[in-house]
């Protein structure tokens, strides 16, 4: 009777250790499935965006109830392309290719919908680490910045022009394809290359170069890498993505509000190449020259002065409506 008991009991234990697994197993799926799925198209992975990261790492993503999935897809015109073959749902490149397509005559063109970074997140490197960079410097040697018409090109050239600096003098290599802009470097071509963290930090290590400049710091306010959808996929998905704009804006909170090392620690995940020192120093200076934003809103002045660089670089004939292009979800 005692061994019947004894069983009885196990039996018992074992049939509620199961429904407590398959409880638990069906409340997961159910989390799962409740999820809305978001592809979202990335120009390239730095730590340049930290508070994305900082949003994916933390969860903030999946609290507003989507599932996101980053895909990198280096290059601007890459990023535009996908999201308008809607290979993506939305993308997170510089603004200028949202520009593009509507002046392209695309009917259903790209919309803004909140931004991340203010200013360029670039750093000049040179070969010649050996004495004090000033920008003349550059004249008669030759600089790698990435396809011409790109974010990262104009606004080094708008570095270049509120320096006083006459870009005649320098040899500006274009031909590199952005993603291929560190091996060419390394490789031996070009006296100089623009590079975004935490690329640049990782050819300084290896020897090859040193920092001598922020592009940013030159070149000012900008919409400088910002997330858009196609016209349609917004208006018919509102509400998804003001939560994903929440999500992010969230992410910005803890960058602003947290310590280097903080932020350090909960984006390493996201660059296991990369040493927990350098990503501080990297954060550090990303901070010192201000490069996001405060919020995901992007202001009309900051959207003029993204103009303005495309007529002065004649690729545009004239200015597109702040209305038509930007449609902040951040209030």
């Amino acid at each position: 009777m005692k061994n019947k008991i004894i069983t009885f009991l196990i039996c018992l234990i074992i049939i509620i250790i199961l429904v407590f697994i398959g409880v638990k197993y069906n409340k997961k799926e159910t989390t799962n499935n409740n999820l809305t799925k978001i592809k979202l198209a990335e120009v390239t992975h730095s730590v340049f965006y930290a508070p994305l990261y900082v949003a994916i790492e933390e969860g903030y993503f999946k609290d507003a109830g989507i599932d996101l999935e980053v895909i990198l897809t280096p290059g601007a015109d890459k990023v535009s392309a996908a999201v308008l073959s809607n290979t993506v749902d939305v993308g997170f490149a510089g603004t200028e290719s949202a520009v593009y397509v509507y002046t392209g005559g695309e009917d259903d063109y790209l919309v803004t919908f909140a931004g991340l970074t203010k200013r360029d997140g670039q750093f000049i490197l040179s070969r010649n680490c050996s004495s004090d960079f000033k920008l003349e410097d550059l004249y008669g040697k030759e600089i790698l910045v990435g396809r011409a018409g790109g974010m990262p090109a104009l606004n080094f050239l708008n570095a270049m022009k509120n320096s006083n600096i006459d870009i005649s003098k320098i040899n500006v290599n274009y031909a590199i394809d952005f993603a291929a802009l560190s091996g060419t470097f390394i490789g031996g071509v070009g006296d100089y290359v623009n590079l975004f963290e935490p690329t640049a930090t990782t050819v300084v290590n290896v020897g090859n170069a040193c920092i001598v400049e922020s592009i940013g710091k030159l070149s000012g306010e900008v919409p400088y890498t910002a997330f858009y959808a196609r016209k349609s996929f917004l208006n018919n998905n509102q509400e998804l993505l003001t939560k994903f704009t929440d999500a992010l804006n969230k992410g910005l909170e803890y960058v602003r509000n947290n310590s280097n090392e903080d932020i350090a620690n909960v984006i390493l995940p996201q660059f296991p190449d990369s040493s927990l020192n350098d990503i501080i120093k990297i954060i550090d200076n990303y901070k010192k020259y201000d490069s996001w934003l405060e919020t995901p809103f992007i202001t009309e002045e900051s959207f003029n002065n993204l103009q303005n660089l495309l007529l002065d670089n004649n690729l545009i004939n004239e200015k597109v409506p702040y209305s038509k292009l930007i449609n902040n979800l951040y209030d």
